[in-house]
């Protein structure tokens, strides 16, 4: 019971902060001191999904560069979390203080240093340009959690694998991937929530050229909309909570992300 009233915790702590976002989403008209909408309305949905708000369009291209940005984070973040992880190596503090870096250092700071490098390169204002810019801040958490998975990862049974005749290919399929499956999966969700939240790093790089939901989000809330904000909003946190409830059933279980069990 203490574990289950735990976990209701969390998901309340969660669900919490966005039912406010959800009123907004369908409110007409609310202000203080009213407690809840006087009246409700779909209108700010139904001009999101039109044709002029360009908000699908955005979730598109939010989803593609999340989605890439993962991928190649991935790619380079395991091999790397796994040598972090599991081999001791001269200069190791050095890598570590480099991964660390783009968390430590202020956005604004690395893309204003970057954009220089990136118009040369002709990478502003492409999708390409947001993609890379993107893994600066993506890939520390996926080489932190994976070097804290590789860490405690056996490798043993890869030698066990290897002496029994094993490729290397079956051991990485049958012995490695199973092994490390959940933390790639944390690894990735944790990569797809950081892509779809960069600001800053989008509107340098892509010039306004490539929009993403955030830069829309904050267009029509800094102009006061307040409905279709909340409306792109609602739009916006939909994936992330896709893929998180994705992620549980695979972790945890099948159905573990749509019931609390004792």
């Amino acid at each position: 019971m203490r574990r289950a009233g735990l976990l209701w915790a969390v998901v309340a702590g969660l669900i919490l902060p966005l039912i406010p976002l959800a009123l907004w989403s369908v409110a007409r008209g609310w202000r203080f001191p009213d407690v809840l909408p006087p009246d409700f309305s779909m209108v700010p949905f139904h001009y999101v999904f039109g044709p002029v708000s360009g908000v699908l369009p955005a979730l598109w291209t939010t989803v593609l560069v999340a989605g890439v940005t993962t991928l190649l984070s991935l790619l380079i973040g395991v091999p790397a979390g796994r040598a972090l992880g599991m081999h001791q190596f001269w200069g190791r503090g050095v890598v570590e203080a480099i991964v660390l870096a783009p968390i430590v250092v202020p956005g604004i700071a690395v893309v204003l240093g970057l954009h220089g490098v990136f118009i040369g390169l002709g990478l502003t204002n492409t999708i390409a340009g947001v993609v890379l810019v993107h893994l600066i801040p993506v890939l520390p958490y996926v080489i932190l959690v994976m070097a804290g998975v590789f860490a405690n990862f056996d490798s043993g049974l890869e030698d066990q694998a290897r002496s029994l005749g094993a490729t290397g290919w079956q051991v990485m399929w049958h012995v490695t991937r199973p092994g490390v499956a959940g933390g790639v999966i944390v690894a990735g969700l944790f990569a797809f929530l950081v892509s779809t939240g960069q600001y800053i790093l989008t509107l340098v790089i892509g010039g306004g050229r490539v929009e993403t939901l955030p830069l829309l989000l904050f267009s029509f809330a800094s102009a006061g909309r307040n409905d279709i904000a909340g409306a792109i909003g609602v739009i916006y946190v939909l994936p992330g909570v896709l893929i998180l409830l994705w992620t549980a059933r695979r972790i945890t279980g099948r159905g573990a992300a749509w019931m609390v069990r004792p």
